[in-house]
């Protein structure tokens, strides 16, 4: 399993009228994550799309547990439980505030594909080379995809919320 913490300070504007991030930023937090996360095992963006390969996101889910406010110091735990496998790979995240208290978690499922065409393609096998070393065999789950009932039933109480 690789795991990698990015530090976030949430700025003013990232808030909404009541004070807490608003949740589309999310997404752009889960960016941040991957792209530094890739870049801490010599993994860049660019040069997948240089190689002509995209990584659009197929599917983005959050829940939220507690409200992130104006000038917390987050940290995004990105975790990347299985290798990435065929055309996919799945990143999950965990926001903590400076507290450690969890305030979000998410995953986003991300598809290999040729920026030309925009079909899906295997994945690059650089990539596949620099997250080796961090799996072993009985870590490979497949297919790549969020295990069914993962994300507990209960929904956070709005208590949770308050000032």
């Amino acid at each position: 399993m690789y795991t990698s913490d990015t530090q976030i300070r949430v700025r003013y504007a990232e808030t909404d009228q009541m004070g807490y991030v608003y949740h589309g930023n999310y997404a752009a937090y889960f960016e941040v994550a991957r792209t530094e996360s890739f870049r801490r095992l010599g993994i860049r963006y660019k040069d997948l799309e240089a190689e002509g390969v995209g990584m659009p996101v197929g599917e983005l889910r959050a829940r939220f547990r507690r409200p992130a406010r104006y000038d917390d110091l987050l940290t995004v735990r990105l975790l990347l439980k299985q290798p990435a496998e065929g055309s996919r790979v799945l990143f999950e995240y965990e926001v903590y505030n400076e507290a450690q208290e969890l305030l979000t978690e998410g995953h986003t499922l991300m598809v290999f594909v040729d920026t030309t065409t925009g079909r899906p393609v295997p994945v690059p096998a650089s990539l596949r080379a620099r997250l080796a070393p961090y799996f072993s065999e009985d870590e490979v789950d497949s297919p790549v995809l969020p295990t069914p009932g993962a994300v507990p039933p209960d929904a956070p109480a709005p208590a949770a919320f308050g000032k």
